[in-house]
């Protein structure tokens, strides 16, 4: 593969190719940098009953915790792609995962509950620097044939994160207080910061585009015009948004009756994030050969069914529908990632940044909404809540299967 030089034009061979030790540099740096990424937001989804308990909050109150990091990331992704497509893709990501993990380990030395959930808001805003930033790097330096795996790859990482920062803080609390079980994953995510820092290639095809108020909202009036780019955010809101609510609340339905599960075995709920570490790079493989349409809207309506077999009592059968559900969920974001990267033409960064705005904007806002519909209908009206923004999702993904395809010369 041919090497870049400054001033040239750089060559298709330029591009990252399946096999290659620059395809197995990035992945792996991407992987720790989704693990990371996910299992320090995450991980304190599975605490939410235990604060709920230590600080006398209700469960609405308590997934703040969530909601702030999520909301904040959701905030600092207006910003931090722009700011990529100014000052370069690595440097911003690795400043981001350095300070996430940094600001964990700040959350558990804090005496109160206030004090956490300010640490928790610049964890997320740390954070929005990665995730606006990683679909677009993979973007400009994968060759096109290979985005959809390598995507899938990268949203591996994240489902192993997700299951792994809840994975390991919510069986460890069963043992030791909260904030040890925390402060051990802020230093496994710093590990992780460093390997990423280390092992990414830097960008050979990064163009520096200046940073002006005028550029950013003329980039926004462009994607908002697209066929289907808006869409696309939609989606994000409403799968994401799906997603998190689930997870949010699953835990207080098995602490309690007729489960009465412990909360190390709501803890190991978590490994059910194995199917979504098949589903990314199976769904993103399937999509370069299938097309992503017809994976999209089958992905979706995996999601749907899974969740209406949690609202079943057996709890085998719940199990069973939460792998459905979480299967789905990583197939169908894993192919509307790297969809983004194929409609936008221009400001790929900002593209992927509105994307992970409304992704994160879902998880805040049904993630909360969510809580109230657990206090007044119980599990019953949590999963019909779901399911409404599951059926949206599902019109919507229908919609796009009709659009004609619009493709990224590069």
């Amino acid at each position: 593969m041919s090497k870049a030089v400054a001033g040239t034009t750089l060559e298709p061979a330029d591009f990252i190719e399946k096999g290659t030790p620059q395809f197995l540099h990035t992945s792996l740096a991407l992987f720790a940098g989704g693990f990371a990424t996910f299992a320090l937001l995450y991980c304190v989804q599975p605490l939410m009953p235990v604060m709920s308990r230590d600080f006398g909050l209700n469960a609405a109150q308590s997934s703040l915790v969530l909601s702030i990091s999520t909301i904040m990331l959701a905030i600092g992704l207006l910003f931090t792609g722009p700011l990529s497509d100014a000052l370069g893709r690595k440097p911003v990501m690795v400043v981001s995962l350095m300070s996430a993990a940094l600001f964990t380990v700040l959350g558990t030395l804090v005496p109160n509950w206030e004090g956490l959930l300010v640490t928790r808001a610049l964890l997320g805003l740390s954070l929005s620097g990665l995730v606006a930033v990683a679909m677009t790097y993979l973007g400009e330096e994968m060759d096109p044939r290979f985005l959809g795996v390598a995507m899938g790859l990268y949203i591996g990482g994240n489902a192993i994160g997700g299951m792994g920062g809840r994975l390991i803080v919510g069986v460890l609390v069963d043992f030791v207080d909260w904030r040890i079980a925390v402060g051990a994953l802020g230093m496994i995510a710093l590990i992780a910061a460093t390997l990423f820092w280390r092992v990414l290639p830097e960008s050979r095809h990064f163009q520096a585009s200046p940073l002006n108020l005028r550029t950013i909202i003329g980039n926004f009036a462009l994607h908002m015009r697209d066929a289907g780019l808006p869409w696309l955010y939609l989606e994000a809101f409403l799968l994401m948004g799906g997603f998190v609510t689930l997870y949010n609340y699953i835990g207080y339905r098995l602490l309690d009756g007729p489960y009465n599960l412990s909360q190390a075995l709501v803890g190991l709920l978590s490994v059910v994030y194995l199917s979504g570490i098949c589903s990314s790079a199976w769904a993103g493989s399937l999509a370069d050969r299938l097309g992503r349409r017809k994976v999209f809207w089958a992905s979706v309506s995996l999601m749907l069914a899974g969740l209406l077999v949690t609202l079943l009592p057996q709890l085998p059968v719940i199990l069973l529908g939460m792998v459905a559900f979480t299967f789905g969920f990583f197939a169908a974001h894993s192919v509307a990632s790297s969809w983004i990267g194929r409609r936008a033409l221009t400001a790929k960064g900002q593209a992927s940044s509105l994307y992970m705005f409304s992704y994160y904007l879902g998880s805040s806002v049904a993630g909360t909404v969510g809580g109230v519909f657990w206090h007044n209908f119980g599990w019953l009206g949590v999963g019909l809540f779901i399911a409404a923004l599951l059926a949206l999702a599902l019109a919507v993904a229908l919609h796009l299967s009709r659009l004609p395809a619009k493709v990224n010369p590069q």
